[in-house]
């Protein structure tokens, strides 16, 4: 495959020619055919990219939608499912569909694809998490494509990622990958909603320090099916805690992969900032339900947001829900705004037991010795 002339690159745009791990996401607006199953032309496309890509050295995810549109094809349904046994079983057939089609085209190129089916417990338990992320390495190192989707056919509301950005992101820090790209039906981000102000300029590179980002992205959805660009934002947040910087760009242009791994100027670059979480943090991020609050005084608030230390019993005011040691509880300010997440070294019961209590009085308020911190800073994330 050619690739046609390059815009100039600039300092961060050039970066991308070194990467080597990339994680790339395919949306549903794009990967099917205006709502008739898998647009066939499209996968072939960019399975020749990734193709040319792995021929230059990296390694390449796919993290990819479409199960359910394919699956309505097979089926002869022309609404989206609303019962959520009807929407499993949609996917369940798709699915067939979708992997059948990412296989046959990277045949082509003699290269062999596995498919990864995920939930949101597969990221949140700390084993299965090592698990997912040793199979991703393995099948890299076998020289693998691996082709990610969420496991709609299991998935339940209380366990879904809930778009496969998130998931993609995920996916990224499991693996730590140089590069996401989200394809989209999209130019990029644009400095506001392009629908409402057709002039608005395109983003073309950002650091993901910049405040203004947020406010860009707004909560646009509908063309960007469940995501949308603000979810894309979240999901370059997520990438960057492994060091990754994030592409979007429109999936349909002419070798938009390629374009993209020769540093050419096309839709948006958001950088990282220099911070690199470890895979222990990422991990405690990346989990998606938190099952308890502690209110913090406003001493508690500021030492976790200026210093990172540990949380002790003495700045908490409230426990609120029912949580188990181990299990991942929001930090929240005076104001109920989120510090931080953590694990808990404390059962919401316990916990709630030595809430405001010193050091020298935990033991007499549980009967016997338990740990100093009620949330230890190497479980501890201190939120942006």
């Amino acid at each position: 495959m050619t690739v046609s002339p390059a815009p100039a690159a600039g300092v961060a745009r050039g970066k991308l020619v070194e990467t080597h791990r990339w994680v790339i996401k395919v949306g549903s607006s794009l990967v099917t055919a205006k709502g008739r199953g898998l647009d066939h032309d499209a996968i072939r496309d960019w399975c020749s990219q990734i193709a040319a890509l792995r021929a230059a050295g990296k390694q390449i995810v796919l993290v990819s939608s479409g199960a359910v549109a394919e699956g309505m094809a097979r089926l002869g349904i022309k609404k989206r499912p609303g019962a959520l046994h009807e929407l499993q079983a949609t996917a369940a057939v798709g699915q067939m569909g979708l992997v059948r089609a990412y296989e046959a085209e990277f045949h082509r190129h003699g290269i062999e694809a596995a498919q990864i089916l995920l939930t949101h417990e597969d990221v949140a338990d700390r084993g299965r998490y090592l698990n997912a992320r040793g199979t991703l390495n393995t099948l890299l190192e076998f020289g693998v494509v691996p082709v990610v989707n969420e496991n709609d056919t299991v998935a339940t509301d209380e366990i879904r990622l809930g778009d496969n950005d998130t998931l993609g992101a995920l996916t990224v820090n499991l693996i730590e990958a140089d590069l996401l790209v989200l394809l989209t039906d999209q130019e990029g981000l644009f400095e506001a909603d392009p629908r409402v102000q057709p002039d608005a300029p395109l983003v073309s590179e950002a650091s993901l320090t910049d405040p203004r980002l947020v406010d860009m992205a707004g909560d646009s959805k509908g063309v960007l099916g469940r995501g949308g660009m603000r979810t894309k934002l979240n999901a370059a947040y997520t990438a960057a805690r492994s060091g990754a910087a994030t592409v979007i760009a429109h999936g349909r242009k002419p070798d938009a992969l390629l374009q993209i791994a020769q540093g050419a100027m096309i839709g948006t670059l958001l950088t990282p900032a220099q911070g690199v979480m470890t895979a222990r943090k990422r991990w405690i991020a990346g989990q998606l339900q938190v099952r308890g609050r502690l209110h913090l005084d406003a001493g508690a608030a500021r030492v976790l947001r200026e210093q990172g230390r540990s949380l002790l019993p003495v700045g908490v005011r409230r426990i609120e829900g029912h949580f188990s040691r181990g299990d991942l509880v929001a930090l929240l300010d005076p104001d109920g705004h989120e510090v931080a997440r953590g694990l808990s070294n404390y059962d919401a019961n316990d916990a709630a037991r030595i809430a405001g209590a010193k050091g020298s009085e935990i033991a007499e308020r549980l009967g016997h010795v338990g740990e100093p911190e009620l949330v230890h800073r190497d479980n501890l994330v201190v939120r942006n």
